[in-house]
């Protein structure tokens, strides 16, 4: 059975950079094509953008390093400006984000930014060998020791969402209803995002991505983070968001599961699906919460 096409697309765009890496002009991500759709599903907008992966260094310099916060700021520039990361994920997607926005100005969208500003740039408790390989394979960036021992290289994150600040949010007893979730129901439209991927120097695998799914009856969104670190752990943190169009919020459900591989004893066929990992794994912490949003449309701010 063959790759699908973006899977290719994907191992060839992420060889191609890695090569050009060490060349005068690498490849510019702001010039490569993006890949967009919007659709309104009654007081919804939903927005999508897709693109490459993120160059390994500086695109607009011989010198390593843009001019700071300027129009002309390549990706890795700022990517490396803002976050207070030793190192990124092998696989990062600047350019990818979804964004359901309502005609209040209530909005959720998703970046690779912003999750990784999640990231703990401190001490991991997580000790194993391959921390170790992975160590030694960055030493050539020429990171200080002592910075990649606080450096949290599964790049686990408890990113959420960004939302914008029309959106009123508290607890809530409400639980979003899966059951009926699993009814048949026609789908008005699907899309699935990567957002980050690292192999953890072949070591496991530690991937964010999120997914929409639109119904004649509202929207259903899952943002995932899957790590699995080979033969010691696994971790899932899940941020689900549910719309009834009859109502006047959403719904949004954050769990984090986690065990020991020694402990749960999972059939190796399935260790690698996250979608069959995640309800073996004993949850560490949970929440919920109601999010309202305004009854009026967001005033115009043209003139």
């Amino acid at each position: 059975m063959g790759f699908p096409t973006w899977v290719l697309t994907t191992f060839a765009l992420s060889a191609m950079l890695k090569m050009t890496s060490s060349v005068k002009n690498p490849v510019d991500i702001a010039r490569l094509p993006v890949s967009k759709e919007e659709h309104t599903f009654e007081d919804w907008t939903i927005k999508y953008q897709k693109s490459h992966i993120l160059s390994s260094k500086c695109t607009n310099t011989d010198s390593g390093t843009c001019a700071k916060q300027t129009a002309d700021e390549c990706q890795f520039c700022r990517y490396s400006r803002e976050l207070s990361l030793p190192h990124m994920p092998d696989m990062v997607f600047p350019k990818n984000e979804l964004s359901v926005l309502h005609i209040s100005g209530a909005s959720i969208s998703f970046n690779a930014l912003d999750a990784l500003k999640e990231v703990t740039n401190g001490k991991l408790d997580i000790k194993i060998a391959c921390s170790e390989a992975w160590k030694e394979s960055r030493q050539e960036t020429g990171l200080a020791d002592k910075e990649i021992q606080s450096f949290d290289w599964t790049f686990s994150t408890d990113y959420r969402g960004s939302l914008s600040s029309r959106w009123a949010v508290e607890p809530t007893e409400l639980r979003i209803d899966m059951e009926r979730l699993k009814q048949k129901e026609k789908i008005l439209f699907y899309h699935e995002l990567n957002l980050f991927e690292d192999e953890l120097h072949d070591n496991g695998i530690a991937s964010l991505n999120v997914k929409i799914r639109v119904m004649p009856s509202g929207f259903f969104l899952l943002l995932r983070f899957f790590l699995r670190v080979d033969a010691v752990m696994l971790r899932v943190n899940d941020t689900r968001y549910y719309h009834d169009f009859s109502t006047r919020y959403v719904l949004r459900e954050f769990t984090s599961r986690e065990g020991q591989m020694a402990q749960l004893q999972i059939p190796l066929p399935i260790i690698t699906d996250p979608n069959e990992v995640a309800p073996l794994l004993p949850i560490k912490t949970a929440s919920f919460e109601k999010l309202s949003y305004p009854t009026t449309p967001q005033a115009s701010t043209a003139t």
